[in-house]
């Protein structure tokens, strides 16, 4: 008995790669009605899904199809469903209409993710120069009994991630700024880390894919040495699809 995993949605007759696999090395196939396709593998139905192979396999079909350029919705990790005609019946006939509305506004795009994270010492040294009370306060405390100072050192340290914090936010915004018009959309996330200053991902058309890489480019020269950049893709559309929470991530 078996069951089906589900990719995502794609249009139908779109040509998949010959060698496009999935979980457990099973074939990726689609289930078409209309004018959409759910992609697809067919799993042992007492299989158990969860492992890390099974999430980089899910990530490698959908990140392999935004390379071959098929516009494709993707689904979170870990979407099955009992068969054949439940692929049909309880997701792709109810839904199709809005499938297909969302991948026409996608077709010919691919999502980008830009990181940033800081050089610390890079830009520790800059809130020095730019905060000289912070300096003055750091040499004062340097002569008072470490017990005797406890309360000031925490401030200290606040001043200065507060100063970390406002400079960080002030640079993402620089970068959305330059980045954004080479974009059709952009969603920045909140960092994770603090010296991260930048989780942005940007829909950017294929046809000026070239164009966005030029502007990234310019600003890792501009910040070089202080903030290290990274750049993911081309992607499938995972921050960019009607319903984060329930597809793509």
């Amino acid at each position: 008995m078996s069951v089906r995993y589900i990719y995502g949605i794609t249009g139908a007759g779109v040509e998949l790669p010959a060698d496009l696999r999935g979980l457990g090395d099973r074939p990726v196939e689609p289930v078409a009605h209309r004018d959409c396709a759910v992609l697809a593998s067919e799993l042992d139905a007492d299989r158990p899904i969860g492992t890390r192979d099974d999430l980089l396999a899910h990530e490698r079909v959908l990140e392999r199809l935004a390379r071959d350029e098929v516009t494709v919705l993707p689904f979170r990790f870990g979407a099955v469903l009992p068969d054949r005609d439940s692929v049909l019946g309880e997701l792709l006939e109810p839904n199709h209409d809005e499938f297909a509305a969302e991948l026409a506004q996608l077709e010919g795009m691919v999502q980008l993710t830009l990181k940033g994270k800081y050089v610390e010492e890079t830009v520790l040294g800059e809130v020095m120069r730019e905060r000289p009370e912070i300096v003055e306060r750091r040499e004062a405390l340097k002569t008072v009994p470490e017990d005797a100072a406890y309360y000031d050192r925490i401030q200290l340290g606040e001043m200065i991630a507060q100063s970390l914090e406002d400079k960080a936010r002030g640079d993402a915004e620089y970068a959305l700024d330059r980045l954004a018009r080479h974009a059709e959309r952009t969603i920045a996330h909140p960092p994770r880390r603090s010296e991260e200053i930048l989780d942005a991902a940007f829909l950017v058309r294929r046809d000026r894919r070239a164009e966005f890489d030029r502007a990234v480019d310019e600003l890792g020269q501009e910040w070089n040495g202080r903030v290290r950049l990274r750049l993911l893709g081309p992607l499938p559309p995972y921050d960019f699809t009607g319903h984060a929470e329930e597809r793509g991530g």
